[in-house]
């Protein structure tokens, strides 16, 4: 997997993302300490609709920027979002109202809706070997889930040294250094092929557009649902299932959630192989099929959580469970850009991965108040099985639209009449 390190161009920016991420990292954790220090009691209150903002940012604010950037130069754009995430970051030390942390919120993570589709929509034309690419994908899946292990410790050595003010400067340095090796960073020069015309409506949907025409995007859409349920279920609840169900102490929930990111790292480093041999589709339905079932049994525990609670070895269902979540998340997430790049042209994609990134964190919005809002009104069974639902009827909708017969070739490009727009991708003769 590290042997596509090699290539330079890839190298650096890679390590601009790891940066940026670490830094991201630091910021959720300064953020909550500051939301705390305005709102006190209040602050959940506070962080629910700064996440929400962002969600926002990024299903409403990406598509649109993306439209009014994606014919300019990619590394000019991706130096532009990281100094204005840096500017932003750089506010926050000096926030002293609540509505000030939404505005920047919003300012920052429209940066980030800008960033990230830009910058996953150029990995192609840097590696454009399917085996590379392959192997760049578990790459990013596992530095998603380091970072989401390495960040809260980071972020808890330097909180012994230094106030939590001071994180937010490591932010911004975070992604100063990124913007940095972007600037280092020789780009591919884009094909001399017109790019896609038409108003800015139609440019803001075209990515849309394309998943709805192409079959195994309509089914990533449905597995972008497929996945949110577990996601929100961990994120949201592992705290209520370990402290107040389980009645666990605290160390026991980095271990619960150690386990979900481990679960995640093995199918990432083990991706490549699976996919060679298995294709996209089988790999990604086998992860889209462990979900529901694993939810289910989440659901079925979770009525019986009390008398599993305790220092006995029953509570161990908890972190089992939590790492089959992880693993089979990870199948369907490390695989899913390849199903993008197969269906854009180099002139498309960046509509196509902004699209994706738009509705899969659409999904998000859905699956979150699932597991906020019920589990704390109806409790965490009715909630379980509220998201196991949910689950069960993205995976239906999955192999609706990907049928097995589908397994061998890629949808064929077609054109929109009038507007010259590339719709989808090139055939390829390997097999999915």
């Amino acid at each position: 997997m590290l042997a596509v390190l090699r290539d330079t161009t890839y190298r650096r920016l890679f390590s601009a993302k790891v940066v940026a991420l670490l830094g991201t990292g630091l910021l959720t954790v300064a953020l909550g300490l500051l939301a705390f220090d305005i709102a006190g009691s209040s602050a959940g209150a506070v962080m629910g609709t700064a996440l929400t903002i962002k969600m926002l940012a990024y299903v409403g604010f990406a598509p649109v920027v993306n439209a009014l950037v994606a014919r300019l130069p990619k590394k000019p754009v991706l130096i532009g979002a990281d100094l204005v995430r840096a500017g932003m970051a750089l506010c926050l030390p000096f926030i002293t109202e609540a509505w000030q942390i939404y505005v920047v919120t919003f300012l920052l993570q429209s940066a980030s809706a800008t960033f990230t589709p830009t910058f996953q929509s150029l990995i192609p034309s840097v590696l454009k070997d399917e085996r590379d690419y392959t192997r760049a994908l578990s790459l990013s899946r596992l530095a998603y889930d380091l970072e989401a292990l390495a960040s809260p410790a980071l972020a808890a050595l330097l909180l012994t040294r230094v106030s939590y003010s001071n994180l937010f400067l490591g932010t911004v340095a975070g992604f100063l250094v990124s913007a940095g090796l972007v600037a280092v960073t020789m780009l591919p020069a884009p094909d001399a092929a017109p790019g896609t015309t038409g108003s800015l409506w139609q440019r803001t949907t075209l990515g849309t557009r394309i998943f709805w025409r192409n079959g195994r995007l309509r089914s990533l859409l449905a597995l972008n649902l497929v996945v949110a349920a577990p996601t929100a279920l961990v994120l949201v609840n592992s705290v209520v299932y370990v402290r107040e169900v389980l009645r666990r102490p605290e160390t026991d929930l980095a271990l619960v959630l150690a386990c979900f990111g481990v679960g995640s790292m093995l199918v990432a480093l083990s991706a490549p192989a699976l996919l060679a041999r298995y294709g996209d589709r089988a790999v990604m339905m086998a992860g889209a099929a462990l979900i529901p079932v694993v939810l289910a049994g989440v659901t079925a525990l979770t009525f019986r959580a009390a008398a599993l609670a305790g220092s006995g070895p029953g509570w161990w269902w908890l972190p089992a469970l939590w790492f089959l979540l992880g693993a089979g998340n990870s199948t369907i997430l490390t695989p899913s850009a390849r199903l993008l790049r197969e269906a854009s042209t180099e002139h498309t994609r960046p509509y196509v991965f902004t699209a994706q990134f738009s509705l899969s964190h659409a999904c998000y919005m859905v699956a979150y108040p699932l597991a906020g809002w019920l589990g704390a009104a109806a409790g965490l069974g009715p909630m379980a099985a509220a998201l196991t639902i949910l689950a069960t009827l993205g995976t239906a909708a999955a192999f609706a639209a990907w049928p097995a017969r589908d397994a061998g070739a890629a949808d064929a490009a077609e054109e929109e009449e009038g507007s010259g727009e590339t719709h989808a991708g090139r055939r390829t003769g390997q097999r999915r």
